[in-house]
């Protein structure tokens, strides 16, 4: 039969249906409690524990201004901006090198070497944590966010090494050779003529590494435990969670200002992502 039948495109339609209805629920399903989140940012504390799912009454935005005030919200925007930006820039820079270097050596050696380096994404965290915090310690890169930026770079470079070697492997050697005999040095090599056309890939680790290390919290809580004065927003955000008592009216308000900014820089940029992810996956 061919693509036209009627029975064809009925099937065709049917699916695309129940597909859209499936996608439709995951969506609802993941969506909600950030629906919950938001609802609950503009409700008093009364209307909140009375019920937590109902719409508000009225609109109490002076929750935002009240947890603007008691986070002290600028100072800790620019420490987890600082930690944020270090700590992307870092893994960029080292895991797009490494990966064009990788690529391009074909040795066994080389293999072995990138076997290694993106091994640590399959281990878990909390199974070298605190010897991490040990050597962070004996490096003086605790209490501050440069340090939490630098130690970044090793917890985000296995999965951008990953994305980068594959990405590499779809850039022509001969662009190297070209520049080789033009004089260029390796290093001229790599920024000039390799690294601008890694660009989707390198907007896909931007985006990912970013959320990730933006909306971290066990890490930031490890490293600057201590000294308030250099919390990141998610930390400041943990202050409502008492002990006996939960702010839920400001802790939602805080949720919401800490994890707004991050958003925008996905919406911003999700055009970019699969196309970057897909690009780099083509080739390993």
């Amino acid at each position: 039969m061919s693509k036209n039948h009627p029975v064809l495109r009925r099937k065709e339609r049917i699916f695309s249906v129940l597909t859209s209805s499936i996608l439709t629920v995951v969506a609802v399903v993941y969506l909600y409690p950030l629906f919950l989140v938001i609802i609950n940012s503009v409700k008093s504390y009364a209307e909140i524990t009375a019920n937590v799912i109902a719409l508000p009454k009225s609109i109490a935005l002076s929750n935002y201004l009240e947890t603007w005030k008691i986070m002290d919200y600028p100072p800790l925007f620019l420490n987890t901006l600082i930690a944020t930006v270090i700590g992307v820039t870092g893994t960029v820079f080292l895991s797009a090198m490494a990966g064009y270097k990788l690529s391009r050596t074909k040795t066994i050696y080389s293999w072995v070497l990138l076997i290694i380096l993106i091994a640590p994404m399959m281990i878990p965290f909390h199974s070298f944590m605190i010897a991490l915090v040990k050597v962070a310690r004996t490096m003086k890169l605790t209490r501050t966010p440069w340090g939490l930026g630098i130690l970044y770079w090793g917890l985000g470079a296995s999965l951008a090494l990953f994305m980068y070697h594959g990405f590499v492997k779809t850039v022509p050697k001969e662009l190297d050779d070209c520049a080789c005999i033009d004089g260029a040095s390796p290093w001229r090599t790599f920024f000039q003529v390799i690294f601008p056309l890694l660009q989707p890939v390198t907007v896909s680790v931007i985006v990912i590494n970013a959320m990730w290390m933006w909306n971290d919290f066990l890490l930031p809580l490890l490293i600057l435990s201590g000294s308030k004065k250099f919390y990141t927003l998610q930390l400041a955000a943990y202050n409502f969670f008492g002990l006996y008592k939960v702010e839920w009216n400001y802790a939602m308000a805080a949720v919401v200002l800490t994890l707004t900014p991050a958003i925008i820089l996905y919406l911003a940029l999700q055009k970019h992502i699969i196309k970057g992810m897909v690009a780099g996956a083509i080739k390993l």
